[in-house]
């Protein structure tokens, strides 16, 4: 995977701690325990600039239910927006959408970016004809050239977003530390294996608040060579919500965090929080 991808792109990564691949559209179905329409989670982000931490921005994650070919779904849209300090050294707009079944399988995915002066955007179709995903790819370059693409994958194939929503409703008891977990993601472009690893269980005190959560811990990695190299770090509530409440990014421009700073129209209680 390329590691010169954008601020958002590896934030919404750091949302998927796992995924699985099936081979057909009903084997690639399951169950929603995690989330419900109307759940916002928003974010402070910030950037480590010459040894000092500095507010960046913020990021607002919401999910709601529509309609999608005449069936109830779920619409997710991330939005990422740089301000003050940070848009003096790099300016990021980016939003995300994604739109996936109540039985969590994948119908569409966008993403509009302008990130430093460049601009693009990515789309996803996904389709299920005899037991295979279909893919329609899209992309739309800052000259305003726009290339397409197809690709038939026997397994279950997701976007950034989906997958996330997907792997929220997963049970980590069944994860081993050290454990690798290895799905397929596509984009505008291209399908390319990600590999996150299973950290194990840490609490994590939010910054500037006294709440502590229970934390399942993962790693996002990429290879060079052969050669493991970290990418992120992200800490999951270790609950029924699975909401991601700090991410850790080590990025080609410096390091960089995210805290979660509210949430609304959670589905289950909070019972990741310390007392």
């Amino acid at each position: 995977m390329n590691t010169k991808k954008s601020f958002a792109t590896r934030l919404v990564a750091l949302f998927c701690f796992a995924a699985v691949a099936l081979t057909a559209r009903s084997q690639c179905t399951a169950q929603n325990t995690a989330f419900q329409s109307g759940e916002t989670l928003s974010y402070e982000l910030f950037f480590n600039w010459k040894f000092v931490w500095m507010k960046a921005g913020k990021a607002t994650l919401q999910t709601n239910e529509t309609t999608w070919e005449g069936k109830k779904a779920f619409r997710s849209r991330l939005v990422t927006r740089t301000s003050g300090f940070a848009d003096k050294h790099f300016v990021m707009r980016d939003t995300l959408l994604s739109v996936i079944s109540t039985d969590m399988v994948p119908q569409y995915y966008k993403k509009a970016a302008n990130e430093g002066g460049k601009y693009y955007v990515d789309q996803v179709w996904y389709t299920y004809p005899q037991g295979v995903t279909h893919l329609q790819q899209e992309y739309l370059n800052r000259k305003g050239e726009t290339s397409r693409a197809t690709a038939d994958h026997t397994g279950c194939v997701y976007d950034m977003l989906s997958m996330m929503l997907r792997a929220r409703s997963f049970d980590a008891d069944k994860f081993r530390v050290g454990e690798k977990l290895i799905f397929p993601m596509a984009d505008g472009r291209r399908v390319e294996n990600v590999t996150l690893i299973y950290r194990g269980r840490k609490n994590f005190k939010m910054k500037g608040e006294g709440t502590t959560y229970r934390c399942l811990v993962f790693s996002f990695v990429e290879y060079e060579k052969k050669k493991e190299k970290e990418i992120i770090t992200f800490y999951i509530s270790d609950d029924a919500n699975h909401m991601p409440v700090r991410l850790d990014l080590f990025l080609r421009f410096g390091t960089a965090k995210a805290y979660l700073s509210r949430s609304e129209g959670l589905r289950n209680p909070c019972t990741s929080i310390v007392k």
